[in-house]
């Protein structure tokens, strides 16, 4: 007759069973962390492309073609305050106005960015006022 002892862990075998189990626990952790600041920053974006496409539908929509050279504004989208640049330029042809929308969120900086053509027409100084009709 075998002379059986009691079977189970050592006390060895059991700290190191937890330490791999903690650093794998921890190695979650860090990684819910980093996904929740990516998925935060990823709306940030989503709403500033929201603010750039905003603006280059008013830009399109508009009779008037844009003025040539650099113009900024403010605005609220999303319950976040905004700022926006654009650069309006004559394309090498002279057939279309390229321009360049920046905005970015004012507190985290949030960039998003679109470039628009658009056909030139009968181009206008800056403020100046529209043609009477």
């Amino acid at each position: 007759m075998k002379c059986s002892g009691e079977r189970g862990f050592t006390l060895i075998e059991m700290l190191v069973a937890l330490s791999v189990f903690s650093l794998a626990a921890l190695a979650l952790i860090r990684l819910q962390a980093f996904t929740t600041n990516n998925a935060a920053e990823l709306e940030l974006r989503v709403v500033a492309q929201s603010v750039v496409r905003n603006r280059a539908v008013e830009l399109l929509t508009d009779p008037r073609p844009p003025s040539l050279g650099d113009s900024s504004g403010e605005e609220q989208n999303g319950g976040l305050d905004w700022t926006w640049t654009q650069s309006a330029r004559l394309t090498d042809e002279g057939q279309f106005v390229q321009v360049d929308i920046i905005a970015r969120e004012k507190l985290s900086g949030a960039p998003a960015s679109l470039t628009i053509l658009r056909p030139a027409g009968m181009l206008l100084e800056a403020n100046a006022p529209l043609p009477a009709n």
